[in-house]
């Protein structure tokens, strides 16, 4: 099957209104948040939404979380932009109740697609009753993550919801990574080495 090209369809979304639409985006750092904020700030009033129970240990949310609100803060500055952050709290241990079962699975396996649904189901709720006109998820920015899963999830996810619609993004595309990785640096994020949960974390890490 030809693998999609969802930079391009997110393109044609833009290219169809006019003005501004409100977007809700699905956010686990700061650090991947740098290229897709720059890409989306010209064409929607942008809220970041922190839902990452999922992460491991609670200090490690706690650092990210604070990262987050700093880079939003001096972004929002130095883009003369008003993003808005909205942050869930932390609640690992219910949050980890689904993905237990699936505890040995190999990273990308059942577990993953688990975690990644769950996070931007948790969002995408909170973007249709908001009344967000798009919701999206910062997560196809990853070289770990598969663009074509995340868009089929969000797509899925389009179904279950009357107002909401679906953008659909490869942040990776366009050199979002290399772009990224410019402002990453400019700011001096912090940048974790284990995508969050503790199954994640490397050996190196213990």
């Amino acid at each position: 099957m030809d693998k999609i090209n969802y930079y391009l369809k997110g393109e044609e979304i833009i290219n169809s209104f006019k003005g501004k639409a409100s977007l809700l985006m699905h956010v686990c750092c700061a650090p991947c948040s740098c290229y897709p904020l720059t890409y989306l700030i010209n064409h929607f009033d942008v809220t970041l939404h922190f839902n990452n129970s999922n992460i491991y240990p609670e200090k490690e949310w706690k650092l990210r979380k604070e990262e987050l609100i700093k880079f939003v803060k001096d972004f929002n500055h130095d883009y003369n932009s008003n993003i808005k952050l909205v942050i869930i709290d932390y609640n690992h241990k219910e949050y980890m109740k689904d993905l237990i079962p699936f505890k040995d699975e190999p990273e990308r396996g059942k577990r993953c697609l688990l975690c990644y649904s769950k996070r931007m189901k948790e969002a995408y709720q909170y973007a249709e009753t908001n009344n967000f006109d798009y919701f999206t998820t910062v997560m196809s920015i990853s070289r770990q993550k598969d663009s074509q899963v995340l868009n089929e999830i969000g797509k899925n996810l389009e179904k279950e919801f009357t107002h909401t619609k679906y953008f659909y993004s490869d942040f990776k595309k366009n050199d979002g990574i290399a772009k990224g990785k410019i402002i990453r640096d400019k700011y001096g994020l912090y940048q974790q080495n284990y995508c969050g949960c503790e199954y994640s974390i490397r050996k190196d890490n213990k």
